[in-house]
């Protein structure tokens, strides 16, 4: 099964572009759950949510609706790679069993700054992150390109953890893209490509990007060769500004529809009311 989302839901600019004006903050899961399978929580990255939160999350949600975590920065980005594993991962992996135990886990993210290159030390300590969320699926995310060989491929595989191909900017030291998938679970990430924001800009501006169509069809193929590999593939939005993330989501879903004809709905995780198929786009019959 293919999930597309976005990174995040509750942003309070998405009010009008995405949500009916005047919603409130508790109205947000509700509807966006309404409109997507799945969504990426980026709050998990600066703080561990409370149990309360996360039992409120399950609640608002539907029963076949899954749910990513990002792992805490403080794990991913500790500065000193020789440290321990903070001991936000451990609280996060104990905070999550509940969701996962609910039947709407999709995996913990394991985003790592472009400064993680590899190397011994590197290496041993994305092996003890790994270790310290043992039991949930992962998925390593990495924003250098030096990781993107062959032989990170085989050390994910071999650590059962699941690899995120990205959509970025095409600047030096970035990840190209592609359409990997080392565990179980495909996973893909599309972070805008603005190249101008990427280096200067904040966790807003460097993501604010709207993709159009003919950006996206190629994408279409890539995710179809990665759903092939895997049980399922979850396909997030991290472009958030304005809304801009949900109607590209959107977007997608009707991309794949197309790609997959009136046998979308045992691909994809398509909302009731969605079309299965809408012809006349870039790509498709």
């Amino acid at each position: 099964m293919i999930y597309v989302g976005t990174c995040g839901y509750g942003y309070k600019d998405w009010i009008g572009p995405f949500y009916p004006p005047k919603t409130r903050s508790g109205e947000m899961l509700p509807y966006y759950a309404s409109r997507f399978g799945a969504v990426e929580i980026d709050s998990s990255y600066y703080g561990v949510p409370a149990e309360r939160t996360i039992a409120t999350m399950l609640a608002r949600s539907p029963r076949d609706f899954r749910f990513s975590f990002k792992a805490p920065q403080a794990v991913t980005h500790p500065g000193d790679y020789g440290a321990r594993v903070h001991e936000d991962g451990a609280l996060l992996r104990e905070r999550l069993l509940p969701v996962r135990d609910a039947g709407k886990f999709g995996a913990v993210l394991l985003q790592f700054p472009n400064g993680f290159e590899p190397e011994p030390l590197t290496v041993r300590y994305l092996e003890a992150v790994v270790g310290a969320f043992d039991g949930l699926p992962l998925v390593a995310e990495f924003r250098n390109h030096a990781w993107q060989n062959a032989e990170t491929i085989a050390r994910l595989e071999t650590l059962g953890v699941g690899w995120c191909n990205v959509d970025m900017p095409a600047l030096a030291s970035l990840m190209t893209p592609s359409s990997d998938a080392t565990s179980r679970i495909g996973y893909v990430r599309f972070h805008g490509r603005n190249a101008a924001m990427w280096w200067t800009g904040d966790n807003v501006t460097r993501y604010e990007y709207d993709y159009r169509a003919e950006e996206l069809v190629p994408w279409a193929d890539r995710i179809a060769e990665i759903e092939a590999q895997v049980d399922d593939t979850y396909v997030f939005f991290n472009n958030h500004a304005v809304g801009n993330a949900a109607g590209n989501a959107e977007l997608l879903e009707t991309l794949l529809a197309s790609r997959y004809g009136d046998a979308a709905a045992e691909f994809v995780a398509l909302p009731s009311d969605a079309p299965a198929v809408q012809p006349g786009l870039p790509g498709f019959a």
